[in-house]
């Protein structure tokens, strides 16, 4: 009986759209496979999301041939894919890629040869042209020959079609392989090698002289380091006589390795702690598992919680992954686990060599790994017997993809993934999404709180509070008016050295890298952009550079203004690197790190930083975002925040939420054991309520004012947004497809009565211009705005972002 596949295709087609195509009798083609299948007069990759036996379509396609033998995605993993592609309005074969073993390449080479000298028809110039050109070099890839001779893609088509020539798709191997390495060992038993080794030695003594060897050292050996000593000819003839095996390993790169974990100490849980971990473990054992929302404030111990929740799941046979948002914090999360589950982890992110991840990957696909631990990627880890899930620090913005199709959130694909394997979800975080506590409150997630630390709480300067940490607010304005420009307000030195004397150690937080935030002219007042992004470049002063963070543009340091000639080069605000050079001058030989995305750009360099931080090798730590999300320094007592102004009136809802929560989770840095901490946090708007709130440490004030400025304007949660942007080279023309859209979209909007559906926009995005292209962008506003968005015809081009982390 013949069968047929629906097969989700590497091409620009509708988000959730399969192609059916007839399975040959010769292929074992099965749900989860990758194959290769002609679309058009192109051959592609494709995903078989399904396998059935009859079809109403009256003319189908073969497929071609199946890429990798092996079925490369669970059912599980294609339902996923299929949910995602739908909620985000993503590719459907994009949805299923990013669930794919890393380093897997799906791009083929196309060859092109000559079957035909003499056509029947009349040729071209150019299709003579290129069977002369294939009758002299023979089997030659197409795009080498189609530049070569300067020829049209349709000559080559055309010539295709008559049967003069042929074409062959080769697919490239991936990126990354497996490694292995080759190993002797003995093939005879070590009592039987000992009565036949004496005429051995007698004959050939390099042979005996090998052999010995093997007797003496491990049951295998690496034949690579045989052959340093031993001539090949030895081991062969050894082969040959049947004494050796020479047997080849798989050999994992593995990136923890030589890393020694010190034995988990014993912990006292708090009641709080023993409440949310019954909950969590009921849940896990009842069959109906939920998501909860794990609210606990800094230095609560929430990581105790997850711990103790991971391991219930594992002692009933389950598999854990566990989410943090950074790069940074990975290191610490894998230390604290690896002492607690020896030998059971794995880790999945970007800062891991293509080899390492492969071998992570294959090591958690054969249920080698009981708990996974990584950032946004690392929820698609191929758990077999997924039993639970947690995200640490579940309001952060980097768990939403925002580089590459599709755009999901990693929180709402675990709570779907949850749902399809029957798993727990742990959202943990000191300051939630306020999308998350309303969901709470609407008894969509369960709320499990702790409200106190563990050790003692922070200091208002002198005194302290039970349960919340106390930040003392330092106006600005009042700093200028009394003659302090500098970085610093009088109250933070007096904290800086007053912390030092007493041998503990600070942290210095900015939202801001390099050493200015713009560099412009004193004399005319030209503001020095980037070419590409229209954004100011900062200068840095340890390569003399100036920087765009956005598209990594250099440019070397100008000695006078570039639109009047000028020599008064000025650089205003600050950087990382200027704080460091700052506190030099104030505090000359105290130990400085520097902790930023310039400094430390790779894993070794964060372990490095953090290690070294961790140790007592530096008194202060300057730093930007990476340093406000769940580290444990032990021995500080101080946290200073230089300008919390930063980022707080950009042009987006989110602004003064993210405010809040840095403010708030880098004050809960400090303080984290016996010693009293204290936290100063230096602004030029003391009275805004996302400052107020963080410095009380406040989180149900701060909510209670966000909530109400959401329902107001109807955001989430009282509504959904979809932000669609176009990009192009020319400033008008992308303006006018932008207003064109927009157009159709009001149309359709009157047409089918969608009336509750708001359009912003056109406008320029924020920034308006990145790497050379600029940007516009649409946002839909609603109670279901994608009602609307499915009515309308979306041109090539466009990017759609459903649940869009920002509006700016």
């Amino acid at each position: 009986m013949a069968k047929y596949a629906a097969v989700a295709v590497d091409a620009k087609v509708d988000h959730s759209r399969t192609f059916t195509y007839s399975v040959p009798e010769s292929l074992d083609v099965r749900q989860g496979h990758l194959v290769q299948v002609p679309l058009g007069s192109r051959e592609v990759s494709g995903v078989v999301f399904s396998v059935i036996e009859n079809t109403e379509l009256y003319e189908v396609r073969e497929i071609i041939g199946i890429v990798y033998p092996e079925v490369i995605l669970t059912p599980t993993q294609l339902a996923l894919a299929e949910w995602i592609s739908g909620y985000y309005m993503a590719p459907l074969f994009e949805s299923s890629f990013v669930m794919m073993p890393p380093g897997l390449t799906l791009t083929p080479r196309v060859f092109v040869s000559l079957i035909s000298l003499y056509p029947s028809v009349d040729l071209t110039d150019s299709q003579v042209e290129i069977i002369d050109y294939l009758a002299s070099n023979g089997r030659v890839e197409r795009s080498v020959m189609e530049k070569s001779l300067g020829i049209h893609k349709s000559s080559v088509d055309t010539l295709r079609d008559l049967g003069v020539i042929k074409t062959e798709w080769v697919w490239n191997k991936p990126k990354t392989s497996p490694r292995y390495a080759w190993y002797l060992e003995l093939s005879l038993p070590r009592h039987e090698l000992d009565i036949i080794l004496p005429s051995i030695s007698n004959k050939t003594p390099r042979q005996a002289e090998l052999l010995q060897k093997l007797l003496h050292s491990d049951l295998q050996t690496s034949y690579s380091s045989i052959v340093k000593e031993f001539d090949r000819a030895i081991v062969k003839k050894l082969e040959a006589k049947g004494l050796i095996n020479l047997i080849k390993y798989r050999v994992y790169r593995d990136p923890l390795a030589g890393r020694e974990f010190l034995q988990d100490e014993s912990h006292d849980l708090t009641s709080d702690q023993r409440k949310a971990i019954v909950e969590i473990q009921r849940s896990l054992d009842s069959g109906s598992p939920k998501v909860f929302l794990l609210n606990g404030v800094s230095g609560s111990g929430k990581t105790e919680v997850y711990m103790q929740s991971i391991a219930h799941a594992i002692a009933n046979g389950k598999q854990a992954i566990m989410m943090v948002p950074e790069l940074s914090l990975a290191p610490q999360t894998v230390d604290r686990f690896g002492r607690r589950f020896p030998g059971q982890i794995a880790i999945l992110h970007s800062g891991l060599t293509d080899g390492e991840r492969l071998d992570q990957w294959d090591r958690t696909n054969k249920g080698e790994s009981n708990i996974v631990i990584g950032s946004r990627g690392a929820i698609f880890a191929p758990q077999k017997n997924l039993g639970i899930i947690v995200l640490d620090e579940e309001h952060e913005w980097t768990y939403k993809q925002q580089d590459a199709l599709p755009l999901y959130h990693a929180r709402e694909v675990a709570i779907k993934l949850a749902a399809l394997t029957g798993s727990v979800v742990i959202l943990g975080s000191a300051t939630p999404d306020v999308v998350s506590t309303s969901r709470a409150e609407r008894g969509v997630y369960k709320k499990l709180s702790l409200p106190s630390r563990i050790k003692r709480p922070l200091s208002l300067g002198g005194g302290t509070r039970d349960q919340n940490q106390q930040g003392q607010i330092v106006d600005l304005r009042d700093e200028l008016g009394s003659g302090n420009r500098g970085l610093f307000s009088r109250l933070l030195v007096r904290s800086i050295k007053g912390a030092l004397d007493a041998g503990k150690q600070i942290m210095l937080y900015l939202n801001r890298r390099g050493s200015g935030s713009l560099v412009q002219c004193r004399d005319c007042g030209h503001t020095l952009l980037c070419r590409r992004c229209d954004l100011p470049l900062t200068y840095h002063s340890e390569t003399e550079r100036l920087l765009c963070h956005q598209c990594n543009y250099r440019l070397l340091n100008p000695r006078q203004c570039p639109e009047c000639f000028g020599p008064n080069i000025r650089y205003m605000g600050l950087g990382t690197q200027r704080v460091v050079d700052e506190v030099f001058g104030m505090f000359p030989g105290v130990r400085i790190l520097r902790w930023d995305r310039d400094s430390s750009n790779s894993q070794k360099s964060h372990q490095d930083t953090m290690d070294s931080f961790q140790h007592g090798e530096a008194d202060i730590l300057v730093g930007t975002q990476m340093i406000a999300k769940g580290l444990h320094f032990p021995n500080v007592t101080l946290v200073g925040i230089l300008c919390a102004d930063i980022g707080l009136f950009i042009p987006d809802y989110r602004s003064g939420e993210r405010a809040f929560q840095l403010i708030y989770q880098m004050a809960g840095r400090s303080g984290r054991e016996s010693d009293i901490g204290k936290v100063v946090i230096q602004t030029y708007s003391p009275s805004h309520y996302a400052i107020v709130s963080a410095a009380k440490g406040d989180y149900l004030e701060f909510y209670g004012r966000e909530i109400s400025y959401r329902r107001q304007h109807r955001l989430p949660p009282f509504g959904k947004l979809i932000r669609l942007s176009y990009a192009h080279t020319n400033n008008d023309r992308c303006s006018k497809i932008a207003a064109s859209l927009v157009s159709d979209i009001k149309k359709q909007r009157d047409i089918w009565g969608f009336n509750e559906v708001d359009i912003l926009g056109a406008a320029p995005a924020y920034p308006p211009r990145l790497r050379g292209r600029y940007i516009w962008q649409v946002i839909l506003r609603g109670q279901d705005p994608r009602s609307l968005l499915d009515k309308v015809n979306i041109p090539s081009g466009w990017v759609l972002d459903v649940d869009p982390i920002s509006i700016a």
